[in-house]
């Protein structure tokens, strides 16, 4: 036992102590991290490229799919290295790089589907004011507001967490996490960091609140929606929303809030994938699955994609004039 002056290095005990199920766990990921990562970018893209996407609600979704982005690379990297090497450990600096990155995207990500709600909130509850309230600046100041407080939040809660003393560098987990490295305190400064997670739970659930109550007087605005299109158009937009929403708030509250016990768990092995590695992998396919525009662009892209290659492919005869090649000239 050690106290953190004397900590270097954390041990993760990761996924598995053998080689060859370590490659298994490392195939999975990379499976996973390829797939969330191509996702993500294929929405960017989508949204960049076609002028009708570019809304307040394709303007949050491109700034949700780069979070994804961020939360996802900070962990899954570091985890494969980690399992086709057969090692464990980070250093010290490391892992309070890889908790404040983390909770930046964790804050922002928050703050990004809060921000989401409003604007679906005003535009289908106030449509005549949507483009007054929802304006360029409007977004970018909601935008710039999710970040900033996550960067800010995210110092808050770090260096809370790492005032205190560890008594073992062990975590039973395949990232540094707070409620692990709280497991492995050894005196009463974690009580500081305790009273930093309620803050989280009273923030998150505040937020959650919030976007409930927006999507209350969203359906009931919905429902009175006199056309069958109108009402499957709102509920397209808004149900994935939700779904997302529901998903994040739920597996980081359980586990951020769940009491701790100091002997490992496979339990908090599944929380932390389920709250830190699903959420950027289903974000884009819940967006896109009922959301006919993403899929429009996405499809528009693939074609201009595939026109381009064939005129790469047969260059001469793009330079010849249509009413020519008509002609068998």
């Amino acid at each position: 036992m050690t106290n953190s002056s004397a900590i270097t290095t954390f041990l993760l005990l990761g996924f598995s102590d053998t080689w060859e199920q370590n490659v298994l766990y490392f195939i999975l990921l990379l499976v996973i991290y390829l797939a969330a990562l191509m996702a993500n970018f294929l929405i960017i893209l989508a949204v960049s490229m076609d002028q009708q996407l570019h809304t307040p609600m394709y303007f949050f979704l491109v700034n949700l799919s780069v979070v994804d982005l961020g939360s996802i690379s900070v962990t899954i990297p570091n985890a494969m290295i980690n399992s086709i090497l057969n090692r464990r450990e980070i250093s010290y600096s490391g892992c309070i790089a890889q908790v404040y990155s983390l909770f930046v995207f964790l804050i922002s990500d928050l703050f990004l589907l809060t921000g989401m709600a409003y604007d679906r909130y005003i535009a289908i509850c106030d449509p005549l004011h949507y483009e007054t309230l929802m304006d360029r600046k409007a977004c970018i100041k909601m935008a710039a507001s999710a970040w900033v407080a996550g960067l800010l939040y995210s110092g808050l809660h770090t260096g809370s967490t790492f005032a205190i003393t560890f008594c073992s560098n062990v975590i039973n987990q395949f990232f540094c996490e707070i409620p692990q490295l709280l497991k492995v305190s050894c005196d009463n400064l974690y009580l500081i960091e305790v009273g930093v997670d309620i803050f989280s739970a009273f923030l998150a659930f505040s937020c959650f609140g919030f976007i409930i109550v927006s999507y209350v007087h969203i359906f009931k605005s919905v429902l009175r929606i006199p056309t069958t299109q109108g009402r499957n158009k709102a509920f397209s937009t808004c149900v994935p929303h939700l779904i997302v929403v529901s998903l994040f708030i739920s597996t980081g509250s359980f586990a951020y809030l769940k009491p701790n016990s100091r002997s490992p768990s496979d339990l908090d092995l599944v929380v932390a994938v389920l709250y830190s590695v699903v959420p950027p992998l289903m974000n884009p396919i819940i967006y896109t699955m009922r959301n006919r525009d993403i899929k429009a662009a996405l499809w528009k892209m693939f074609q201009c994609g595939i026109c381009s290659g064939r005129k790469s492919r047969f260059p001469l005869i793009s330079l010849i004039p249509r009413h020519n090649l008509a002609k068998g000239q």
